[in-house]
This record gives C-alpha cells, sequence and structure tokens, in this order.
C-alpha cells in the first residue's frame, strides 16, 4: 500500500516551489521539533497536554501552508 502511494506522488509533477516549501518546512520541523509532542520528563502537574496524531499532523499542514506563502512571495 505504501510503495503504491509512493509510486503515484513520484508521477505527480510537482512545482519547484513546492519542492522548496517541503525541504524549509523539514528543516524547520527537525531543527525546532515543530509538530511533535512535547515529551515529559518526570511529574509536570499537567495531564493530557500531549498532542493527537491528528493535531500534529493538522500543525504540519498548517507549517507546510506557511512554508509555500513565504516561497511565493517576491524578494523585496
Amino acid at each position: 500500500m505504501a510503495e503504491e502511494i509512493e509510486k503515484e506522488a513520484a508521477k505527480a509533477p510537482k512545482s519547484e516551489g513546492d519542492q522548496v516549501a517541503l525541504e524549509l518546512m523539514k528543516f524547520i520541523t527537525v531543527t525546532t521539533g515543530y509538530g511533535k509532542s512535547a515529551a515529559n520528563a518526570g511529574f509536570t502537574g499537567k495531564a493530557g497536554s500531549s498532542r493527537t496524531p491528528e493535531e500534529q499532523a493538522e500543525a504540519l499542514l498548517d507549517l507546510f501552508q506557511r512554508c509555500r506563502r513565504a516561497v511565493k512571495q517576491p524578494m523585496e
């Protein structure tokens, strides 16, 4: 199943701007941990403060859209 999705994604034409936005998003997520649930070390007194997988996915999609807008903005 995953192989089929990868093959379809490889066939789809990708704009250079989307590729740049994707690389920017990857850089931000790796360097900042954006979109990951916070790891609680020890007792923090906060129960259930971690994000659900759906919230993590939504945060990453929002970040990608922001990166796309940033890449498409003209240089001043």
